[in-house]
This record gives C-alpha cells, structure tokens and sequence, in this order.
C-alpha cells in the first residue's frame, strides 16, 4: 500500500521546481553588459522631468483594504450560508456577530469618510 503523504511531497517538490527552472534560465540568458542607457528608467519614450515619484494618497490604499475585508467576508460567509439550515445556534449566533462587527467597521469607516473616492 502507497503512502498517501507521497503525493503530498510529490506536489511541494514540483511546486518549489517549477518556478525555480525559468528563473534560473533567465538568469543564465540574461545579457550581462550594463551600461548607463540600460540603467536609466525608461518612461513611454520620453524623458523623465523633475521628481519621476508621485506620492499616492493613503486614501487609496485604505479604500482597498476596506474592499479586501468585505471580499474576504464574502468568502467566510458563503459556506456558512449554504448550511445554516444545518447549524447548531452557537454557530449561528456566531456568524451573527461576526456580521455585527463587519457591519461596526463598515459604519466607522463610512463616518470617518473613508469611502469617499476623492
């Protein structure tokens, strides 16, 4: 009889193969002649002037990292949804509060202005 963890190392060694084989083929093709026009940051053809960074706002990053915890939600509550005929009350008091409390930083955020796309 076959051991079962067999497969499972099978896959981690493949897994950590396969990405590994083209990075290390490129590093092999890979001119190897810097100089400074290869150096330099190329922007659609044109020349850089002035400051090449823009400062984002934080905003935006909050903004998706609101939309990240409701789409991670979606993904907690979707099973907990096809079963609820079949959970005990704990659990679904359980995915009560985890709704309350999803629901609190929706309102906190919406109060603090953070959905605002300005």
């Amino acid at each position: 009889m076959q051991n079962p963890w067999i497969y499972v190392g099978l896959f981690l060694l493949i897994g950590i193969i396969i990405p590994i084989i083209p990075i290390a083929f490129s590093a092999l093709i890979a001119p190897k002649k810097p100089n400074p026009i290869k150096q330099s940051t190329y922007e659609c053809g044109i020349e850089t002037v002035g400051v090449s960074q823009v400062q984002l706002k934080a905003q935006y990053y909050i903004f998706a990292l609101v939309f990240l915890i409701f789409d991670v939600e979606t993904v907690f509550l979707f099973p907990w949804a096809v079963s609820l005929n079949a959970l005990p009350f704990f659990a679904v008091a359980e995915g009560v509060l985890f709704i309350l409390i999803l629901m609190a930083g929706l309102v906190f955020a919406w109060r603090k202005g953070m959905l605002e796309w300005v």
